[in-house]
């Protein structure tokens, strides 16, 4: 714990944070979505106690499922991209789940959303969902809805790197999401915002070749 960090100061240590992670994606362990869960993760770990449950293989009924989420101070739903929509195991979750809208389950907790995709669609996807999520009773934290695509993820491995890069998401904006989320789940208010392109957003950057 460092004394610099009045985030970890302030809280009881016997009263650990719990933020609760959602995998709506097929491929679920060991697929694309939980590779950025895990970077998410390592990031949540020194603020938090972070659990991963993912809906397409996990085998908690109903009842027990519910208790996880009556325990968790927080949430970050996450889903891989599906023809326009997010995966089925999220779909069966959010359809299972519609008793519990409007409860203490949920209501005021803070959600965060991580979408993943090949190259289009995940935004329309995140805001859907936060949507969804905020008409359950979440609430959404600023900065804490981040898409993920393999066309950002090779365009970041590219040796020569474009300024204009900086305002796509990339994995280091998942600090952002980590530290706002955990900052609404323990009643603080010192945000932290990612990088934004504003030198010229109405710049040339389609060149003729």
């Amino acid at each position: 714990m460092s004394p610099d960090d009045p985030y970890e100061a302030d809280r009881e240590p016997f009263l650990p944070t719990k933020i609760l992670i959602l995998d709506g994606s097929l491929a679920g362990r060991g697929g694309n979505t939980d590779a950025v869960l895990n970077s998410l993760m390592g990031r949540l770990a020194n603020r938090c106690t972070p659990e991963v449950i993912h809906l397409a293989t996990d085998a908690r009924n109903a009842e027990e499922l519910q208790l996880q989420i009556a325990s968790a101070d927080g949430f970050v739903f996450a889903t891989g991209t599906y023809w326009d929509s997010w995966g089925s195991p999220m779909q069966r979750f959010l359809e299972k789940s519609t008793h519990l809208e409007s409860s203490n389950i949920w209501l005021g907790k803070p959600a965060a959303v991580v979408v993943t995709m090949h190259s289009v669609g995940g935004k329309g996807i995140l805001s859907r969902l936060q949507g969804v999520l905020s008409t359950m009773g979440l609430a959404i934290p600023p900065m804490t809805g981040l898409a993920y695509s393999m066309a950002c993820h090779l365009a970041m491995s590219a040796a020569a790197a474009d300024p204009g890069l900086a305002d796509f998401w990339q994995l280091d904006d998942l600090s952002v999401v980590a530290h706002n989320l955990v900052e609404a789940a323990t009643g603080g208010r010192n945000w932290k915002t990612w990088i934004v392109d504003k030198a010229d957003p109405a710049r040339l950057w389609m060149h003729n070749r």
